[in-house]
């Protein structure tokens, strides 16, 4: 009986252990779900004083779950009514990997091809005849990711009292940002040219195919399923436009006009919508691509919407609508930035592991820069994301080697024409570039040699290629995947 009685006891014992250690276990993570430290470390709200900001809105998400949000001033300097969560800001270039995304959805359903010609869905104005495509049409495919070699970069703003041009007088031309009909600088798929042009020509196939109006089809397929409710494509001047939203500010934070600009190139520039909603879409891209708990998007249109498919002159790589040039904290990231005059912002996301951030912001580039830059480079210290990363292909680099290596060069990293130095430090080299310093807040990333051959800049995604002539080197070719393009001629000195 005794034996029994002590062995119960034992058993409660156990258990009473085991309940105090779950309960501290949740206590653990209750407090590791804190994230209200962010606040203070962010310091915003000084910022927007000294920058002359009127808003900022932020979310942050981790594990693939919303961990954080906070808005900061105000929707109009003008009302002084504050921005809160469901506040609405233009999104400019945000815009066009949502179109990218629609496009893709549409091919999953078979509803268009997007490795035909585009031409061929085409009504209103068909592409101008070019040397460069005669015998190569371009496709859907070649638009999205600006490999078409369309011109038209980018667009100015409208307001309410403004004479609003067609996507057909846009594209012809006439528009006061451009003064003839869209053209094209190279032939298709055999280069890389950033162009908002190239989407409206998306935009309208989409509507020609569909006789519906892009809003309406993003709104069908991508908005209304994901229920994000403060996301449209809608327009200020058209009915079902939302009333809660950002005004935008010019840089002595003043009211643009009506403050509401309207975008008809609205497949390039003109959806708006909260960081919130935009870290629901990019979480649902994150869940997709790891085929888990994705509702809308499939895993086959999640790859292929990230994938890199652009490297020559892509600014160190490109997918359809997302930037792919840049590598933190040991992650491969899907990046976009939009901007338009009074208004900026970005989304930041990891292909594993369902982390980033979105932030949006009411005014103009001298005033907001400051702000996103510092925030974005104090969350991704303060999160203390950190993806796995192996040691293992590294191997160590021969004194001889690293002395030809040491030099002044042109930018081989993301051909802008900024200067790039290769310097050694503590015995290791290392790769500076203003480019690095304004991206990423720091100006050396370690270069290490592969038992490849390759060379790797820690927290660059392009594996490098290193040629010498006559003991300097003379090219570097930068490699993802099957994808490589060579940069030549670039040594200036030591």
């Amino acid at each position: 009986m005794k034996t029994t009685i002590y062995f119960l006891i034992l058993i409660v014992t156990i258990l009473n252990c085991q309940i105090s250690n779950c309960q501290t276990n949740k206590k653990v993570l209750s407090k590791q779900k804190d994230y209200s430290f962010l606040t203070d470390s962010l310091n915003i709200n000084p910022q927007l004083e000294k920058y002359k900001l009127a808003g900022f809105s932020l979310v942050v998400f981790e594990n693939y779950e919303i961990v954080y949000t906070n808005e900061f001033g105000v929707k109009s300097i003008n009302s002084q009514e504050k921005i809160d969560k469901n506040t609405a800001f233009s999104n400019a270039s945000i815009s066009k990997p949502i179109t990218a995304l629609l496009c893709f959805i549409l091919e999953e359903k078979g509803l268009i091809k997007l490795d035909d010609p585009i031409d061929g869905y085409l009504k209103r104005w068909h592409l101008p005849k070019s040397k460069f495509t005669e015998n190569n049409s371009p496709t859907w495919r070649q638009f999205l990711n600006h490999t078409a070699g369309t011109t038209q970069s980018g667009f100015a703003d409208y307001y309410e009292g403004d004479t609003i041009p067609t996507i057909k007088q846009s594209l012809l031309g006439k528009i006061p940002r451009y003064d003839k009909e869209i053209d094209f600088l190279f032939t298709p798929g055999t280069g890389w040219s950033y162009s908002g042009g190239g989407y409206v020509i998306v935009q309208m196939a989409l509507e020609d195919t569909f006789n519906k109006p892009i809003a309406e089809l993003a709104a069908t397929y991508i908005f209304s399923p994901l229920g994000l409710k403060n996301t449209t494509m809608i327009q200020p001047d058209e009915k079902g436009f939302p009333t809660n939203v950002a005004l935008v500010h010019d840089e002595n934070e003043k009211v643009i006009r009506t403050g509401l600009p309207i975008t008809p190139q609205v497949g390039a520039s003109g959806m708006w919508s909260t960081p919130t909603d935009l870290a629901k879409l990019a979480i649902e891209m994150q869940n997709a691509l790891r085929n888990k708990n994705n509702k809308v998007i499939s895993h086959n249109v999640a790859k292929k919407v990230t994938e890199v498919t652009a490297l020559k002159d892509a600014v160190g790589g490109w997918s359809y609508g997302w930037q792919k040039s840049f590598g933190y904290n040991n992650y491969d990231w899907f990046i976009c930035n939009g901007s338009n005059t009074g208004v900026g912002g970005s989304v930041f996301a990891t292909m594993t592991d369902g982390n980033g951030f979105v932030f949006l912001t009411n005014g103009e580039k001298k005033n907001r820069f400051p702000v996103m830059g510092q925030t974005q480079r104090k969350l991704l210290t303060l999160m203390n994301w950190n993806g796995k990363t192996s040691n293992e292909e590294i191997q160590e680099m021969p004194s001889s080697l690293k002395e030809k290596l040491i030099g002044t060069y042109d930018d081989f990293l993301y051909a802008q024409g900024v200067e790039t130095k290769i310097v050694e430090k503590n015995n290791r080299l290392y790769v500076e570039s203003m480019l690095l310093d304004h991206f990423k807040g720091k100006n050396d990333n370690e270069l290490v040699y592969l038992k490849n051959g390759l060379f790797k800049i820690i927290d660059y995604p392009n594996l490098l290629k290193l040629d010498f002539s006559d003991g300097k080197l003379s090219s570097v070719t930068l490699i993802r995947g099957n994808m490589n393009t060579k940069v030549e001629k670039i040594y200036k000195g030591k």
